[in-house]
């Protein structure tokens, strides 16, 4: 989907080109603005508002065309990423659904005017705004006429013509429209400060609008290619045949389930190849035994033919007596049976233990096996 950063380049963009404008122009505007203050101060302050309202307007698209990405290439961020707002109703229908998406005309449809009507209340308030500009310009003018009209109804109320000196009465014609003259200014500047606010926050506004329909497009695009016809049969001239409402309900109940049959005949494979992984990794250790048990059997052929070979001398030494031996070499020769008792011993242990695990992994083996063999829609093994 289109980002709307392009837009927002726009925006910005168009508001330095203004922003430099009234740089340029400031030495005049100055002074009209200063005609009435106030009312300039308020036009003014509509005009920031209504461009932070626009600018986010815009920026909130992108939260939503992340979700949006992030949903259909099945990202595994999709469970902890924040719930969009405008997009809250697909996000509650669609949100945590798995496999492949596919939605009816009706649904479809349903979503389509949910979030275009979302789209358009966020838009009422930068209307109003433009409007509100537009309004102020007029008020300001309408109250500058009124202030104009009252001086000057002042001014020739107050001229006296008979019995007065013309120079006298020119200064005072003269003062008397000063009051008109400001009243005309607040007229112009707050028009002027209006209708530029008004075109200002109009551009923005349109970027705002082509960014929101832009996405709005996008989304129906999106929504259509997993959209499914409602109707069946052929063609005729007054629209597509529909089928009964039992029928597609009946079609939309076996497509589910082929979609469950298909989510589980995929985790039966994954449990399968977990298994003969497991088998693989047992076959590995079965075999690192087997070499464990055949060099214990090396060993004890190798102490049984050093014990062999002991037993003349040691038939020896007892047909000769004591008197032969010191009692150093009698507690030599004892530790020596000893110890090689004991190594018979923990080989024999050593042989017990390792014929248990071998049955132990066996029975795990078997166990396994037969848990596959009970799974529902399971077929054989690969390889068999």
């Amino acid at each position: 989907m289109t980002t709307p950063r392009r837009y927002l380049f726009r925006m910005t963009v168009f508001l330095i080109a203004a922003l430099a404008g009234v740089g340029v122009l400031f030495g005049k505007l100055a002074p009209a603005f200063m005609a009435n203050p106030l009312l300039n101060g308020l036009i003014v302050g509509v005009l920031f508002i209504g461009v932070l309202y626009v600018f986010r307007q815009v920026v909130m698209l992108g939260p939503e065309v992340a979700w949006i990405e992030t949903y259909r290439t099945q990202r595994p961020g999709m469970s902890v990423q924040a719930a969009p707002r405008l997009l809250a109703p697909m996000a509650q229908m669609i949100g945590e659904r798995q496999g492949r998406l596919s939605l009816s005309a009706i649904a479809m449809r349903s979503l389509l005017d949910g979030i275009a009507a979302r789209l358009d209340e966020a838009r009422d308030i930068s209307r109003y705004m433009i409007g509100l500009l537009i309004f102020l310009g007029l008020l300001g003018t309408f109250w500058g006429l009124l202030e104009t009209v009252r001086s000057v109804a002042q001014v020739i109320g107050g001229l006296q013509i008979s019995g007065a000196d013309t120079v006298s009465m020119f200064a005072d014609l003269k003062r008397g429209l000063e009051a008109p003259l400001d009243g005309m200014g607040t007229a112009f500047s707050t028009s002027l400060f209006g209708l530029a606010g008004s075109l200002i926050l109009g551009f923005l506004d349109l970027q705002a609008s082509q960014a929101a329909n832009r996405f709005f497009g996008d989304l129906e695009d999106w929504l259509s290619s997993v959209t499914r016809l409602g109707g069946g049969g052929p063609l005729v001239e007054g629209g597509d045949q529909s089928v009964p409402a039992y029928i597609q309900a009946l079609l939309e109940t076996t497509a589910d389930s082929l979609d469950n049959l298909q989510r589980t005949i995929a985790q039966g494979e994954a449990s399968r190849e977990q298994a003969n992984q497991g088998v693989v990794a047992l076959s590995e250790r079965l075999t690192t035994l087997t070499d464990q048990m055949k060099t214990e059997q090396d060993l004890l052929v190798q102490l049984a033919r050093n014990q062999m070979e002991l037993k003349p001398v040691l038939e020896r030494l007892a047909g000769d007596g004591s008197g032969g031996m010191d009692e150093a070499t009698r507690n030599h020769i004892r530790n020596l049976d000893r110890y090689l008792a004991r190594m018979v011993e923990e080989s024999a242990n050593g042989r017990t233990q390792a014929v248990q695990e071998i049955r132990s992994e066996i029975r795990l083996l078997a166990r396994t096996i037969a848990a596959l063999a009970e799974e529902p829609g399971a077929g054989p093994p690969p390889g068999h």
